[in-house]
């Protein structure tokens, strides 16, 4: 039996090398650029820095939030009671929703009637022709006539 684990290389050893062309190589991975190794070089300066050479700043806040007897005071119902009324403008308002016509109110009716309408009301009535077609005799005979 044969060992088929190994793979067949008779095709590379008579190979002609000659057959080659040259091609140039690009690295994938470059080295760091110069820009790269500074940036690096700043990073471990601010790692290293000492705090101590800092100087004491004080904060000042430009807009503060409101104290709590403020919010307290804009909470009560006072300001409510206390509301000037004359004041307000007249302002006129406008229905969206408006009201069906009468038509619309007719039709509805009418149509609610349809649907409870007794069937079993109804009569049996026969239905009368009284524009029958011609028959076959008729209609050979005014051929004939013409």
């Amino acid at each position: 039996m044969a060992d088929t684990t190994k793979p067949d290389v008779s095709a590379v050893e008579s190979f002609d090398k000659t057959k080659l062309k040259h091609t140039e190589t690009q690295e994938k991975n470059p080295l760091p650029s110069k820009e790269n190794l500074d940036q690096e070089k700043t990073l471990d300066n601010v790692k290293h820095f000492d705090k101590t050479q800092l100087k004491h700043a004080e904060t000042q806040e430009k807009n503060q939030l409101p104290t709590k007897e403020n919010l307290d005071q804009e909470k009560t119902l006072d300001n409510v009671k206390k509301f000037d009324k004359t004041q307000l403008k007249h302002a006129e308002t406008q229905e969206k929703n408006q009201l069906p016509t009468k038509e619309n109110l007719d039709q509805e009716k009418t149509l609610d009637n349809v649907k409870k309408f007794d069937k079993t009301q109804l009569k049996h009535a026969e239905t009368q022709e009284k524009n029958p077609l011609p028959t076959k005799e008729t209609i050979a005979q005014e051929k004939a006539d013409k």
